[in-house]
C-alpha cells in the first residue's frame, strides 16, 4: 500500500536556525521559505533533497501540538515519517481494519503539500508517528 517516502518531519524551536544548520553543515541549497499553517498550529519549511524532503516544523501559536514534543526534546528532533499512498480514504480504512489508530477524527485534513493526510499513532507503528499523504493526483 505505501508508496515512496515523501519526507521526514523534524520538529525545531527555530526553522531559521535549523535551515542554517542544514545549509552550513550539510550543504543544502534548496530550502523553501517558512510559511504558516495556522490550522495545524505549525510553521513549515522544506529542505529539498534529490530523493525526498525534510520538513522543518516550528510551533505556531500557543495551541501547537509541537510544544509538547519540544518540551520533551528542547533542541528538536525527528517528529514523523511521511509515506505517499494512492488513495488516502482507502489507506485510512485499511489501517483501521488492521487495528491501527488513526489520530484525530480520522477524517483526512489538508497537509503542507496541499493534499489530504492522516496520522497513525506511534504505538501501532513501532514507536514512530507515521503520516500518510495522498499521492499528488491520487484517489480522493
Amino acid at each position: 500500500m505505501i508508496g515512496k517516502l515523501n519526507h521526514v518531519g523534524v520538529a525545531t524551536p527555530s526553522i531559521d536556525e535549523a535551515a542554517k544548520m542544514y545549509r552550513d553543515l550539510f550543504g543544502a541549497t534548496d530550502i523553501t521559505a517558512k510559511r504558516a499553517l495556522p490550522e495545524q498550529g505549525v510553521w513549515v519549511a522544506f529542505v529539498n533533497l534529490p530523493n525526498a524532503q525534510i520538513e522543518l516544523i516550528e510551533p505556531y501559536g500557543e495551541a501547537s501540538p509541537i510544544h509538547a514534543f519540544l518540551a520533551k526534546n528542547p533542541k528538536g528532533g525527528q517528529h514523523h515519517v511521511c509515506f505517499e499512498v494512492p488513495d488516502i480514504l482507502r489507506a485510512r480504512d485499511e489501517m483501521r481494519a488492521k487495528g491501527a489508530t488513526v489520530l484525530g477524527t480520522g477524517e483526512p485534513r489538508m497537509g503542507a503539500h496541499g493534499v489530504p493526510v492522516i496520522f497513525l499513532h506511534p504505538k501501532d507503528a513501532g514507536g514512530v508517528l507515521v503520516e500518510l499523504m495522498q499521492e499528488p493526483g491520487g484517489g480522493h
